[in-house]
This record gives structure tokens, sequence and C-alpha cells, in this order.
């Protein structure tokens, strides 16, 4: 999947699933999602809601904190699959 689009996607589940109070918008790809207020709970919310929309399962090894604190490390781990 081209890394624009994926993206693009990223941050409409993160937009409907983060519960995030800030324009994603005008998050660059490298901002700390867990610094602007993502909890873990959200974050399950936001696997779930990635698999279902891009038909994929993430695999175990990638659901650690790191993989989801930038939309940038989501992205490249996502686009590997």
């Amino acid at each position: 999947m081209d890394s624009r689009v994926l993206s693009r996607a990223i941050r409409d589940v993160l937009t409907h699933h983060g519960g995030l109070a800030v324009d994603l918008q005008a998050v660059p790809d490298s901002g700390d999602l867990y610094a602007l207020g993502l909890a873990s709970h959200a974050t399950v919310n936001v696997v779930l809601a990635l698999e279902d929309r891009l038909g994929i399962d993430i695999p175990d090894e990638l659901l650690v904190k790191s993989t989801f604190a930038p939309i940038e490390s989501i992205r490249d781990a996502l686009c590997d699959l």
C-alpha cells in the first residue's frame, strides 16, 4: 500500500478511535501520540480499527507501545505486512 494512502488511513482511524483532543492534520508523522494524550485503552481501539479498515492482522510482536507512538512507526510497521 502506498505510504501516503496508509498515513491518511492511520490519521483517520486515530481521529475516530484515538480519543485525542488535537487536530491530527497539524501533528507531524514523527509526533509522539502518547505525549498528545493517546491512552493505552485507545491504542487497543486503534489497533482493532486499523485491522478492520485495512483487512489485516497486526502480529503480536508489533503490539508494543513504540510501534504506536508516532504515526511514522505505525505506517512503517504496517507497510511491512
